[in-house]
């Protein structure tokens, strides 16, 4: 991660953690402190829109997919870690990120930003995101086996995107062109998490993350849910499979970015637990 984007994580970190806490995933319900490590094998569903400025015409939905070849599966390494502070609440941070990149001949017309790459160019793409996800919640029912509660928290995402090629920009064959466009989009999200412990050593969650809203220059959606179960192989130490679906909408209307960010990630994870 850049120096930027860790500023921006230590920044929420320390921010939640001031607030007080967030909801349990699926650490044990005894734990007081958790980090989970996890590989995510992810589908990927992914569009975008750049509205140009000073033309006539709309930018184009690409889908970087169908459109530019990028990879639809992909492994997502993810990192959180959590804390509960006294008997019902608790906080969690957690970072994942996307890489792809993909170079094609287009079957169509692309008008991205201010230039307009014809079908059959060859055209290099790039999408890149960082996530980070911040929650504060309470558990209003707790028992030794069992918790329910509700959460505030935040989802950002880091994303940079590009497309280089041969194109037309205004009015004129350009050998070799890149457009590049980059943006940082926070979400607030409310949310339902809840645990229950089957056996001794077995514990079932979900969680689900939703919010439609309009912040600042930023008019977004957002569904995250997850379910896992996790298995406790020593005292300290818990490996699990969770299945997690993610729908992300952001529309962007800023001087420098004008358009729409799209994507769903749905698929199972592995993970490896400790917690104390």
């Amino acid at each position: 991660m850049s120096n930027r984007k860790h500023g921006v994580f230590l920044s929420g970190a320390l921010t939640a953690t001031c607030l007080a806490a967030a909801p349990a995933n699926a650490q044990s319900l005894d734990d007081k402190f958790w980090v989970e490590v996890s590989a995510y094998w992810a589908t990927v569903d992914s569009s975008v829109r750049l509205e140009p400025q000073n033309a006539t015409r709309p930018g184009t939905v690409i889908d970087f997919e169908s459109d530019l070849d990028l990879d639809n599966r992909k492994a997502l390494p993810a990192l959180l870690a959590g804390v509960r502070l006294g008997d019902r609440w608790s906080i969690a941070a957690e970072y994942y990120s996307l890489n792809r990149s993909a170079t094609r001949g287009i079957s169509r017309e692309l008008v991205f930003d201010d230039v307009t790459f014809p079908a059959s160019a060859s055209v290099s793409s790039k999408f890149d995101s960082d996530i980070y996800r911040l929650t504060v919640g309470y558990a209003f029912y707790r028992t030794d086996d069992a918790e329910i509660g509700g959460a505030i928290g935040l989802h950002a995402t880091d994303f940079e995107i590009s497309l280089t090629g041969e194109a037309q920009a205004g009015g004129s064959q350009v050998q070799s062109v890149t457009r590049r466009r980059a943006a940082l989009a926070p979400l607030p999200t409310l949310g339902l998490f809840g645990s229950i412990r089957v056996a001794p050593q077995v514990t079932l969650s979900a969680r689900a993350d939703y919010l439609s809203l309009s912040v600042d220059k930023y008019d977004g959606r957002l569904l995250n849910a997850q379910a896992a179960a996790t298995y406790r192989i020593l005292d300290n130490v818990g490996v699990g499979l969770a299945y997690r679906y993610v729908d992300y909408r952001v529309d962007v209307d800023k001087d420098n970015w004008e358009g729409r960010v799209k994507y769903k990630f749905r698929g199972p994870a592995l993970f490896l637990q400790a917690g104390f």
